[in-house]
C-alpha cells in the first residue's frame, strides 16, 4: 500500500478546481434560492430592525410560502406568502398534520394535546390548497407552521380574518403579499421577565398575540393591519383590531417590507388601514366555526 504524502495529500491543482466547484455551486445555489425568496416575498424577506439575543432567524422555504423560523422561541417570527386569484383548483381532502425534520427541537403532530391550545395554521390551508396547489397544502400542515392558538382565536376571529382575507380582499384586489406570526411578550432580563420564556406547549413559546399584514403590492401600494391577543371572545368586529405596519414592528422588532422606498414607508407604514379595503362590510361576518 502506498501511503506516501503525494498520495494523501491533494495537489494543489485539484485543490484549486475543488474549491472554485464548491465556490461555484454555492453562488449558484445562493442565487436560486435569492430568486425563489424575491418572488414569494414583494419588497423584500422580512428581517430583524436590530439584531440582539433572540433574533437568530432561519428562513425555511416551503411550497407556496416562506417561513422564518426561532431555534429559540421553538416557532415561526413570520410567514410570508403571495396570494392570486386562482383558476379551477380542486381543493383535495385535509392533509394530515406532520413533523418538519428541519426544527432543531422537535415539535410533533401530538405536541400541544392537552395543553388547552389548538394547533393554529400561519400560512391557511385553504389559501394555500386554493392558489398554489396540493403540495401547499401539504406543507402548510407541517408543524413548524402551527402556533399555539386559543379555540376562540384560532376557530372565531383567526379563522374570519383569514375568510375576509380570501374571499373579499382577494377579490376586490386581485394580488396580495400577506406576512403574518407570533408576537411575543417582552423578555428584559434586566426586569426578571425571562420566566416568559418558559411559558411553553412543549417546546414552543406561546404567543401572547398574532398579527396579520396584508398589502396590495404596485406603485401605490395599500396595506391593512391587525394584531389579535389570545384572550378574545371571538365575535368581536375585526375592526376593533386595526394597526399600522409601525406598531407590529414595534411588538415584534421586525422590519417588514425592507426594499420599499422611505418615501411610500413614512407614508403609510405609519397608518392603520391604508387605502380602501371596505372592512366595514365584512368586520361582523360570522364564523364558520362555533
Amino acid at each position: 500500500m502506498d501511503l506516501s504524502l503525494d498520495r494523501l495529500i491533494p495537489r494543489p491543482r485539484n485543490l484549486l478546481v475543488s474549491l472554485v466547484l464548491v465556490a461555484a455551486g454555492a453562488f449558484l445555489w445562493h442565487s436560486t434560492e435569492q430568486g425563489y425568496r424575491d418572488r414569494m416575498s414583494w419588497m423584500g424577506v422580512t428581517e430583524w430592525a436590530e439584531p440582539g439575543v433572540l433574533s437568530f432567524t432561519r428562513v425555511m422555504r416551503n411550497d407556496g410560502y416562506l417561513l422564518g423560523w426561532s431555534d429559540v422561541r421553538v416557532g415561526a417570527l413570520w410567514v410570508s406568502y403571495e396570494l392570486r386569484q386562482s383558476g379551477d383548483r380542486q381543493i383535495g381532502p385535509r392533509p394530515g398534520f406532520r413533523q418538519d425534520w428541519r426544527t432543531l427541537w422537535p415539535v410533533s403532530t401530538s405536541s400541544y394535546s392537552g395543553s388547552g391550545y389548538d394547533r393554529g395554521h400561519l400560512a391557511p390551508n385553504y389559501a394555500m390548497a386554493k392558489v398554489w396547489g396540493e403540495d401547499a397544502q401539504d406543507d402548510s400542515f407541517l408543524m413548524s407552521n402551527m402556533m399555539p392558538q386559543k379555540p376562540a382565536l384560532n376557530r372565531q376571529l383567526w379563522q374570519r380574518l383569514e375568510e375576509v382575507v380570501m374571499d373579499h380582499f382577494l377579490p376586490r384586489f386581485g394580488r396580495l403579499q400577506v406576512i403574518t406570526g407570533p408576537i411575543y411578550a417582552e423578555t428584559r432580563i434586566t426586569d426578571l421577565e425571562i420566566d416568559r420564556l418558559l411559558d411553553r406547549v412543549g417546546f414552543v413559546e406561546v404567543p401572547v398575540a398574532f398579527y396579520k399584514i396584508v398589502v396590495v403590492p404596485g406603485d401605490t401600494p395599500l396595506a391593512v393591519a391587525f394584531i389579535m391577543p389570545q384572550d378574545v371572545r371571538g365575535d368581536e368586529s375585526l375592526k376593533q383590531f386595526l394597526f399600522s405596519i409601525d406598531e407590529v414592528e414595534a411588538k415584534t422588532g421586525l422590519n417588514f417590507l425592507p426594499r420599499l422606498p422611505a418615501s411610500q414607508e413614512a407614508d403609510w407604514e405609519s397608518v392603520a388601514g391604508v387605502g380602501d379595503w371596505a372592512l366595514s362590510q365584512v368586520a361582523e361576518l360570522p364564523s364558520r366555526f362555533d
